[in-house]
């Protein structure tokens, strides 16, 4: 059996980026959330240099390595009056390795060491709603259209 992949975890806020990392982060974005999903809109949103960048990367013989799994933590009132989690996503190339499981652990392990034990909403396409389930988070409100895709929000209480 194949030794099980490891991540490496970076958290840095919009200013820290390197260039690369920040391309990174935003070809893997684009290329599930624009190309794969057929969502012709901006994923730029002006959020970004708000936000906390929390991203995964497989260590390679490259300097920083491969970046697998991406998620972006916003602080109380970017995005809602609680802090958020969004655009959650991990490497096609990567799925089927459970870095998506890896990455919300690890975000919400950062998004309580940031804001402490508070509830998080996060935005999520409404076919997720099992899988963020396991994360504790429940549906709240209405589901609603976003650039084409139905979502809802959803509550995690804090612990």
């Amino acid at each position: 059996m194949a030794e099980r992949q490891q991540l490496t975890w970076l958290l840095k806020r919009f200013q820290e980026l390197s260039v690369d990392e920040l391309y990174d982060i935003m070809y893997i974005r684009q290329q599930v959330f624009i190309v794969e999903q057929n969502c012709p809109y901006s994923d730029l949103d002006k959020k970004d240099q708000q936000a906390w960048h929390l991203s995964g990367y497989i260590p390679t013989s490259s300097s920083g390595g491969e970046l697998a799994a991406y998620a972006r933590i916003l602080a109380p009132g970017v995005s809602y009056s609680e802090p958020a989690i969004g655009r959650i996503v991990t490497a096609p190339k990567w799925r089927g390795h459970h870095f998506g499981i890896a990455l919300m652990q690890e975000a919400l392990r950062r998004a309580e060491q940031l804001f402490g034990k508070r509830d998080i909403r996060i935005g999520a396409q409404t076919y997720l709603i099992d899988w963020y389930g396991r994360f504790g988070f429940v549906p709240v409100g209405e589901r609603y259209d976003e650039d084409g895709i139905e979502h809802v929000e959803m509550l995690r209480k804090g612990h």
